[in-house]
């Protein structure tokens, strides 16, 4: 019996890699291992995408580049988010490549390549329709690729982009396309002065959906971890999931007709029946949106989650007669019997995506193969 515990399936990763590979042909899978890998383990989860195919590696902080890049200090490695000082200084010294679009940063930059002997390796990156960091004017985001190029205390190593719908084919009103043309125009001028620039865009939707946006590398996060970027079922795309998510059954109690369970009394029992309690809540990460919206499998059969979801409990309906003992395995998300619950339709009911559901999932809930 766990009270909680996720369990990773490494081979999974590394099989996703391997099929996203089978997409990607001849450009470099960068496997992204951001937000501890996306709720999976970052470092478990970096090693089985290495032996799947991926020949690089990415995070968004300075502290996530530190503890990456002491893990794998022979793999190249790209810390994609804005940095402060301090984050910038934990990124180099884990060997990380950094992100550039603004004159101040690359200054800085460049005073830290100065002081460590050695150039910063810098991804320039422009704002194609995103809206958040990069630079937006295709003639700026040219000249500061120019500037980083020439000065010797910093080495040119990408140009990037990054999808806002890649995700939503056929309701972005063809805004992705529009993006990918934005950004081809820059990659090719880019390309044109400095013919070894890594150029990089797709992200796992992209993967999919266009191959022009493929060019020498893809960033992949929720692939990997066999999460669909479109929200479906992650079989259609030869993806397997690598969490699950399990507890157990800590009690077995009878309800009488009308008889109610957890905080506010949401959930009163129709008719006489059983109701079991799982010592797992939202202080789990079990989203307090699930409140009766969500089922639950238990020897092999979904049943409903009822009532309030409390910090540390939540309680099933587990019918009018039931076979079901504590002590008994409880599956919130993954597969038992022939049933399975995935993230994604647990992100649904939440109204949210299979990200965030993973995510999440928070520190107390150890991560084991």
């Amino acid at each position: 019996m766990e009270r909680a515990v996720a369990r990773i399936d490494r081979g999974a990763v590394e099989r996703n890699c391997a099929r996203l590979k089978t997409e990607l042909g001849d450009a470099e899978l960068c496997a992204v291992v951001k937000a501890d890998g996306y709720g999976h383990g970052a470092d478990a989860c970096a090693e089985a995408a290495l032996a799947g195919g991926a020949t690089r590696l990415a995070v968004a902080t300075g502290a996530e580049a530190a503890l990456i890049g002491r893990r794998f200090p022979q793999v190249p490695l790209l810390t994609m988010g804005a940095l402060t000082p301090a984050g910038l200084d934990a990124a180099l010294a884990a060997g990380s490549e950094v992100a550039v679009w603004r004159e101040g940063f690359r200054q800085l930059a460049a005073a830290r390549g100065r002081a460590q002997g050695r150039p910063v390796r810098v991804h320039v990156k422009h704002d194609s329709g995103m809206g958040r960091l990069g630079n937006p004017d295709a003639a700026e985001v040219l000249a500061l690729a120019r500037v980083c190029a020439e000065d010797p205390r910093l080495e040119l190593a990408g140009v990037w982009t990054h999808f806002a719908t890649a995700d939503e084919p056929g309701a972005d009103e063809g805004y992705f396309e529009r993006q990918l043309e934005r950004f081809e125009a820059v990659a090719s001028a880019v390309k044109a002065e400095f013919p070894g620039t890594l150029v990089h865009a797709a992200n796992s939707a992209a993967v999919f959906r266009e191959r022009r946006s493929h060019f020498d590398m893809a960033r992949c996060g929720v692939a990997i971890y066999g999460l669909d970027p479109f929200q479906g079922d992650p079989a259609e795309r030869g993806l397997a999931p690598a969490l699950s998510l399990r507890s157990y059954v800590a009690d077995v109690k009878r309800f009488a007709a009308g008889e109610s369970a957890g905080y506010g009394r949401t959930w009163r029992a129709p008719a006489d029946t059983w109701v079991g309690v799982l010592p797992l809540g939202y202080g789990d990460g079990l989203r307090r949106g699930l409140s009766n919206n969500a089922e639950v499998l238990i020897r092999g059969r979904r049943v409903p989650l009822v009532g309030t979801v409390s910090m540390d409990n939540v309680t099933v309906d587990l019918g009018p007669d039931t076979e079901v003992e504590p002590g008994d395995e409880a599956v919130l998300i993954g597969t038992q019997g022939e049933e399975t619950i995935l993230a994604e339709e647990v992100a649904r009911r939440l109204d949210t995506i299979n990200y965030e559901v993973t995510c999440g999932l928070s520190a107390r809930v150890p991560r084991q193969p």
